[in-house]
């Protein structure tokens, strides 16, 4: 039985849940799941997760409902409390990995964005992951793979699980009730992430950004003034993107608080729910001025009547502000750097 309520969480990943159904069969201790956030590898981790721990008896479809919903106890989630995985992050997942399990016969330890762990928490942890308890299955999360975590990754079976195409978050978007021209401009937006774009079909304003980023080419005239006004507008519209999300980390904390209240608050993982809740309000904005970039290049791209290098430069430029993202620069000194390079259309 291969539990299909259970994977129907993965969208447009067919090899990775195919590869994964096989293993579930016949686990090894550690796997290494390398995408993007909003791919699917979490809801992959989960939905393996779940799938090790059914037995085959009456207990299955409470291991099942307790994985989908993300609440089974033998399934703990380690999620680095700062910017990357420390040493103390390294103590918590041998804790949890020495742990017996509560109710079934394995206990899945799941590490989201191993690529930040520092060289010394991968070597603290090597050992572990290459010879964990024999109840205990590890799932890493990661972006990629950094140099001083090729040994620990030698030590995993690695499942790719690439940024969703434009088509598949589309078609998934339409079966779920989108408009084909909106799923079509939420695809554009998501950068690969269905999470994403299920985030932004709740939000209206989506549209007023993207054509604000559309106008910046033609409103440019190469003044303080003008620049200012348009970067005062783009972080207030960002600021509002941000709605959704707060609501809906609203849900989760009320949800939370109900579990509190009706089994106690050992183990409810608060802390770990408001640091991923910072973290993907940081990323939401990330993702925002990803979004617009990406329609200023177009814009820039669509003119063809404009002179060639002009365009290249523009883009190029665009390209090199987007690189900036990873230091985490501020934002309104980056993006009032990048409007005054960028030339003005007609």
């Amino acid at each position: 039985m291969e539990h299909e309520e259970l994977w129907s969480t993965v969208i447009g990943q067919p090899e990775a849940v195919s590869f994964l159904k096989t293993a579930s069969k016949s686990p090894v201790h550690a796997y290494l799941f390398i995408g993007p956030e909003g791919a699917g590898r979490r809801q992959a981790a989960y939905a393996f997760a779940g799938s090790l721990l059914v037995t085959n008896s009456q207990e299955d479809e409470r291991h099942l409902q307790l994985a989908i919903n993300g609440q089974h106890p033998d399934i703990a989630e380690i999620i680095p409390h700062g910017p990357a995985l420390l040493v103390e992050d390294a103590e918590r997942i041998t804790r949890e990995a020495s742990r017996s399990p509560v109710e079934s016969a394995r206990k899945v330890i799941i590490v989201d964005r191993f690529q930040t762990a520092e060289p010394e928490v991968s070597s603290a942890l090597l050992k572990t992951v290459e010879e964990p308890p024999e109840s205990s299955v590890f799932i890493l999360l990661a972006d990629d793979v950094r140099e001083h975590q090729i040994t620990i990754a030698s030590r995993c079976i690695r499942v790719d699980l690439p940024a969703l195409s434009n088509e598949v978050i589309t078609e998934t978007l339409i079966q779920e009730g989108e408009k084909e021209d909106h799923a079509h401009l939420l695809a554009l937006a998501s950068f690969g992430s269905i999470e994403r774009a299920r985030l932004l079909s709740s939000d209206p304003s989506v549209i007023n950004r993207y054509e604000l980023w559309k106008s910046i080419p033609r409103r440019l005239d190469n003044t303080g003034a003008t620049i200012s006004s348009i970067v005062e507008e783009i972080e207030e519209q960002i600021s509002g993107a941000e709605q959704p999300l707060i609501s809906k980390h609203q849900l989760e904390l009320e949800e939370l608080q109900e579990r509190e209240e009706a089994f106690g608050t050992r183990g409810s993982g608060r802390k770990d729910l408001v640091t991923k809740q910072k973290r993907e309000l940081r990323r939401l904005r990330e993702e925002e001025i990803k979004f617009g970039f990406g329609v200023l290049s177009r814009e820039y791209l669509n003119c063809s009547e404009e002179n060639t290098e002009t365009v290249f430069k523009a883009t190029k430029r665009v390209t090199e502000a987007s690189s900036e993202l990873i230091r985490n620069p501020n934002e309104t000194l980056m993006l009032q750097a990048l409007l005054l390079d960028l030339p003005a259309l007609g």
